[in-house]
């Protein structure tokens, strides 16, 4: 395939234009990095996003290895002299690798089978005589192939029939047929196989089970996989077999009564149920996994993007509670920056009952520092935390409010080597104290220094291939970096190591540098840095930001190869470098006229609108843009609920069925995606993302079962739906 057959091939799938196609490959080909070609080359891609990068980058690798597969393929098969114009054609114009496959298994060299027994003992030709159909009695035809290999015609027939059987086998277009039935008609079949190793009855709802193959959700595939994995189901799959030995004996039997078809017809049957069956009903599980783990590695990802995402609140000193029932609740008192200044442990929750030591020592911390928000680990013994700090703040003249934070990953984020480096004199428990507040301060700064698969936003994410989630969750993770932007003088290495084109050591070294010369004041100063090269500061700057720096550019988005127009807006616009962020600037440089400015400048409106946006707003953050956390004084027991009753939530997670959310009692509700909004929804993606705050009604209460169900469709539609 020629690079402009590429181009349109891509740009056709991805729904783009062929242009953007060529010069986001170009652009990848020359070392830029995804983040950088979103943010800096917008005139050059049409503004993709990087999303849209990396899918094209994505098919361009696989595009590539088929077509080394291709010529792989055609240079083994023209090694045996077997290459003809019309299949070196079709292996040309395949677009998958299973169509490749295809055509190349006849021509695969294969390990000893019945067929190439039979072939070695000269029986090809009786195979080639059955297919004629002709009029000669089996028996009689055999025997001229009766010598000391054959003892019979018996062997000779069953040798020829064996030979049919692995070509009918490896007829690719017969294949394709297959698999179109046994997707189309088909059907997965789970049953029960030891019920004793299901004691929590997990997989209850499959012990008797069948579903369309081309009607079963992601979810199901993987619960139906994890079953069979623990030995508790048996799964198969169920397609209609007579139906595909119809479309074998249509190619390949006449109309005619030859006593050749009966032998003909048992090799068609041997062929399905030997050698095709088992491997299409392997093709087709492994398809339907992929599938399903690509939708749960999505729905992780989006979860995660959302979770990193969540505002910041800044400027706030917070309260951090690691909470535990028989080694005491932590606490952390972190200021303003995100500085830990004191630590401390009470017992509100043991035998002893130590809870009004545990008070005085609580409201002592509140009284002693200017404390808006207590943050609480959402772990063992949180709720009880959540009614003694409710309790507490009742008791107290702190106008402080609590929030319940997420502390997925606080323990692995414990005892990692960063927490040790960071806090080298902490107890684990007490390092935890100290992440949940700042996870409350600035979510993206602390989550990135926790392994994203240990942030517990996905469902099914032991499932799946590790690999593809890794790579899958360290995109969302850089993403989201670039997008914020860092600041170079308080960042980590472990949140500086995501920034675009930046390694781990590259970090370190900025970090280390940092150290011992005091803070930067200039984004050149990074180019002294060990290990970074021009090549990676062009990639990399316009990320980093410096918001005390001497030159006022440095502090924003805008890269320093735009720093000149910079200068000339500000000129137009009659602003000074050290207006840049006041009012009177914003006003001034809003009323440019960008359209007119480009064509004189002969600058593109893409690059020319953001460099005045980033202007306008320097220190400007995406995350202000999404709701903040949902702050609260009182507490509410799950025996307090009652349906009808119409609370604000927190959605901790988004599955594919529905979402989770947090109302402030122990356990999260479930919200069904047919009660996300009225009418159809396709995806409770597409209505809710984590860390939304939403309105929800209490539909049902399970307190047996700790189950609780919710609805975000208002009364008078609930009604109707009901009716």
């Amino acid at each position: 395939m020629n690079d402009k057959k590429m181009f349109q091939l891509i740009a056709s799938e991805l729904g783009i234009r062929t242009h953007q196609v060529e010069q986001v490959i170009q652009l990848l080909d020359a070392s830029n990095t995804v983040p950088f070609i979103a943010r800096y080359r917008k005139e050059a891609t049409g503004s993709l996003d990087e999303v849209q990068i990396k899918a094209i980058e994505d098919r361009y690798h696989y595009i590539q290895q088929l077509e080394q597969r291709k010529q792989e393929v055609i240079r083994l098969i023209d090694e045996q002299g077997k290459l003809t114009e019309e299949l070196t054609k079709k292996i040309n114009e395949a677009t998958i690798l299973k169509r490749i496959e295809d055509l190349y298994r006849p021509y695969k060299q294969k390990r000893r089978t019945k067929a190439t027994i039979a072939k070695d003992k000269g029986l090809e030709p009786l195979a080639d005589l059955l297919m004629t159909f002709g009029k000669t009695p089996l028996q009689e035809l055999s025997i001229s192939f009766i010598n000391d290999k054959v003892e019979n015609a018996e062997e000779a027939i069953q040798g020829a029939s064996d030979i049919l059987a692995e070509r009918f086998a490896d007829d690719a277009a017969i294949r394709e047929k297959i698999r179109k039935i046994s997707w189309q008609k088909g059907k997965i079949q789970a049953t029960v196989k030891n019920a004793e190793l299901d004691e929590k009855a997990v997989f209850e709802m499959y012990y008797e089970y069948e579903e369309p193959i081309n009607k079963i959700v992601p979810h199901r595939v993987l619960a139906i996989n994890r079953g069979e994995k623990e030995d508790v189901l048996k799964v198969s799959v169920q397609v209609p077999v007579e139906s595909i030995h119809q479309v074998m004996r249509n190619e390949w039997i006449p109309q005619s009564s030859s006593p050749a078809i009966v032998q003909v017809e048992l090799a068609i049957e041997d062929a399905y149920k030997r050698l095709i069956q088992p491997s299409i009903e392997r093709e087709i599980r492994n398809e339907l996994t992929e599938k399903a783990e690509a939708q749960a590695i999505h729905i992780f990802s989006e979860n995660l993007r959302n979770l990193l995402l969540q505002p910041p609140m800044k400027g706030q000193y917070v309260l951090g509670v690691d909470p535990a029932y028989r080694t005491g609740c932590k606490l952390a008192v972190v200021d303003d920056t995100g500085k830990m200044i004191e630590i401390s442990v009470i017992y509100p929750h043991t035998a002893k009952g130590d809870v009004e030591k545990s008070k005085k020592t609580f409201n002592d911390l509140l009284t002693r520092y200017p404390i808006s928000i207590i943050a609480i680990g959402n772990g063992t013994a949180s709720r009880e935390t959540e009614q003694f700090v409710s309790n507490c703040l009742k008791d107290s003249d702190s106008n402080a409010a609590y929030v319940i934070v997420s502390e997925a990953g606080a323990s692995v984020y414990s005892a990692s080597e960063v927490a040790r480096e960071e806090f080298p004199d902490l107890h684990v428990e007490q390092r935890s104290a100290v992440s949940i507040a700042r996870r409350l301060q600035d979510p993206l700064a602390e989550l990135v220094k926790i392994d994203p698969k240990a942030v517990g936003v996905g469902q099914y994410q032991h499932d799946v291939s590790q690999k593809k989630l890794e790579e899958s969750l360290t995109f969302i993770v850089e993403t989201a970096v670039n997008q914020v932007g860092v600041d170079v003088n308080t960042a980590s290495p472990s949140l500086l190591q995501y920034v675009s084109g930046l390694s781990k050591t590259v970090a370190e070294n900025i970090v280390k540098v940092r150290s011992e010369n005091g803070k930067f004041t200039a984004r050149t100063q990074l180019k002294k840095i060990p290990r970074l090269g021009a090549k990676t500061y062009e990639q990399a700057i316009g990320f980093l930001r410096i918001p005390s720096a001497k030159n006022p550019l440095d502090a924003t988005a805008i890269h320093p190869e735009s720093y000149d127009l910079a200068k000339r807006i500000l000129e137009v616009a009659h602003i000074d470098k050290a207006q840049i962020g006041t009012a009177e600037a914003e006003q001034a440089i809003g009323n440019l006229d960008i359209g007119r400015l480009s064509q004189e400048w002969g600058i593109g409106e893409v690059t020319l609108k953001d460099v005045i946006n980033s202007l306008m707003k320097p220190s400007r953050d995406p995350r202000d843009a999404f709701p903040q956390p949902l702050l609260k004084k009182d507490v509410l027991k799950m025996e307090d609920l009652q349906p009808g009753m119409e609370l604000q939530g927190t959605v901790r997670n988004v599955v594919d069925f529905g979402a989770f959310v947090d109302i402030g009692v122990k356990q999260d509700g479930l919200v069904h995606i047919s009660k996300l909004k009225k009418g159809y929804v396709k995806h409770p993606l597409d209505v809710v993302s984590l860390g939304d705050i939403v309105t929800v009604w209490v539909e049902k209460v399970e307190v047996a079962k700790g189950r609780i169900s919710l609805t975000m469709l208002p009364p008078e539609l609930q009604q109707i739906s009901e009716a």
